[in-house]
């Protein structure tokens, strides 16, 4: 335990910093916005109601949404900007409307004193309605403070550094630790700045000056002090960087752990985005956003290329590489060496009972049966496929997080689930894969891919090149193991995978970019 607590303040400048860099920015933009335009609209009842309407609008719109669509619409841009761009909408309402609501209850009989002393309008604006209002407007500011701060944990799918990314690693690879590590920081983090705020709230409503620059010297220190590690970053760049993406299961945290460590073996400075979106991860890569991740060949055949027949595992990989290379100028070095690919699953004893051994043995019982599969899998082409080839009429299909649904099958809770045949649950559970004898499912080995900046980048390849066909699926199935049953860190199990690679590792000699993966040496 101290190891991991060890780990998790480790990271803790740099998640911390982050999110507060995003939540500040955003309320400070939300602020410069809001407020001039609820002056504005103050004054004229139907800009008034077309504003507040616009961001009432944004404000349902859900949180995840927002992020993935900001994505795409910046051409691939990940991290900061399209997280800051969606926080920044969600501060205006609460601002906006204290602003509108501040301003018209001001007392009318003090505006008209006013003009009786030959005011002007800027004058009544600054000295009067505005002062008067400020606790109404402060106390927006309060509301849109602890939302901004909540609503970043979820920028971590498109590639931010929040405190989210302790939350959202922790879901996916069931560490409690790192969920309630996260949630609590971004709970103190969102109570503190609250307060803070507050206490010019009260400063204003009393007109203390005191009051009002303690809060503001204590916004100061926390925003000052949370923001060090970001300064450091911009003061002080990094010496050749690269960028690693992973998305958000625990086979992707271990490899993009293998991924930092070789590159900064060769004197990289690694930035990892963790727990990104698959699709955002891909538009990132394409826009050399990022520089290189593991992909799946049958990701990239079915979803990318919409292709719904079936090669072999050598013919696909070489269809894969010409698409990615000719259509979106990305590189596949090559394959790792092992497979990941969907496949049926069920416990063992029962299995056995049943007189289950292959797909087509399934599909005689399935009219009776529940699956489970992934959050996306009911979805994808793949299901369409594998049903359609087998025939298959589950009583009940069941989306589900990967993280329970292992546990899911092993507890009876449902009968058959689509299991990942790299995870190491399967041997742990005592569960049994399902032959498809008709491989309807694609093949889908892991491949390592780069980006159009990142082949031009010196030494980059050639640091990368010695993991191709270096991880076999016994490896992968281990150090997955590690994480999801023996409760380890992706950190921890992506070193000691490494470690293994280095000691079994035989000379690789790289050739040409357009290299398919039938002509690399094997280690």
């Amino acid at each position: 335990m101290s190891e991991q607590l060890k780990e998790l303040f480790e990271d803790l400048p740099s998640y911390l910093g982050g999110h507060l860099l995003l939540s500040v920015a955003a309320l400070a933009v939300g602020l410069a916005v809001s407020v001039p335009l609820g002056v504005l609209a103050s004054r004229r009842p139907r800009l008034a109601e077309w504003a507040l309407g616009v961001a009432g609008v944004l404000q349902t719109v859900p949180s995840l949404a927002l992020l993935a669509l900001m994505v795409p619409l910046l051409g691939g841009t990940i991290g900061f900007l399209p997280a800051f761009i969606a926080m920044t909408l969600y501060s205006f309402l609460p601002i906006l409307a204290n602003t509108v609501i501040g301003l018209k209850g001001v007392d009318p009989a003090l505006i008209e004193a006013a003009r009786g002393l030959g005011m002007s309008a800027r004058q009544m604006l600054f000295r009067v309605q505005l002062p008067l209002a400020a606790p109404v407007i402060i106390a927006g500011v309060r509301t849109a403070t602890v939302l901004v701060v909540g609503t970043a944990t979820l920028a971590t799918p498109v590639g931010e550094t929040t405190l989210g990314n302790y939350i959202f690693a922790g879901l996916n690879t069931r560490d409690h630790v790192s969920t309630v590590f996260g949630c609590v920081f971004a709970a103190l983090l969102a109570v503190v700045l609250d307060q803070l705020v507050h206490l010019l709230e009260v400063a204003a409503r009393q007109r203390s000056r005191n009051l009002a620059w303690a809060g503001a010297l204590g916004l100061l220190l926390v925003v000052g002090g949370g923001l060090y590690a970001p300064a450091v970053r911009v003061l002080a760049p990094p010496v050749n960087p690269a960028v690693i993406g992973s998305a958000d299961y625990t086979e992707q945290y271990v490899l993009a752990e293998v991924l930092k460590g070789q590159l900064q073996s060769a004197g990289f400075s690694v930035d990892q985005r963790k727990g990104m979106g698959e699709t955002i991860e891909f538009e990132s890569l394409r826009a050399s956003k990022i520089d290189c991740y593991v992909d799946y060949t049958g990701n990239v055949w079915a979803t990318l290329m919409k292709r719904q027949d079936q090669l072999g595992p050598e013919a696909t990989l070489i269809e894969v590489e010409k698409y990615l290379l000719a259509r979106h100028g990305v590189t596949c070095l090559g394959p790792l060496g092992f497979e990941n690919a969907y496949a049926l699953a069920m416990r063992a004893d029962r299995a056995r009972a049943l007189g289950i051994h292959t797909v087509a043995d399934l599909a005689k019982h399935s009219g009776k049966m529940q699956i489970a599969g992934d959050l996306q899998f009911f979805r994808r082409p793949e299901w369409a496929g594998v049903r359609n080839a087998y025939g298959l009429a589950f009583a009940e299909t069941r989306p589900m997080d990967p993280t329970l649904m292992y546990s899911a099958v092993k507890g009876g809770a449902v009968d058959v689930i689509c299991a990942y045949t790299s995870d190491g649950r399967i041997k742990a559970y005592e569960l049994v894969v399902l032959e498809d004898s008709r491989q309807a499912f694609p093949p889908y080995d892991a491949i390592l891919l780069l980006s159009p900046k990142a082949v031009t980048k010196p030494g980059l390849q050639e640091a990368l090149w010695p993991l191709v066909r270096s991880i076999d699926v016994g490896m992968m199935r281990d150090a997955n193991a590690q994480v999801d049953v023996e409760r380890r860190r992706p950190r921890s199990a992506g070193a000691a995978l490494l470690e293994l690679i280095q000691a079994r590792r035989r000379p690789v000699v790289p050739g040409p970019l357009a290299l398919t993966a039938t002509e690399l040496p094997a280690p």
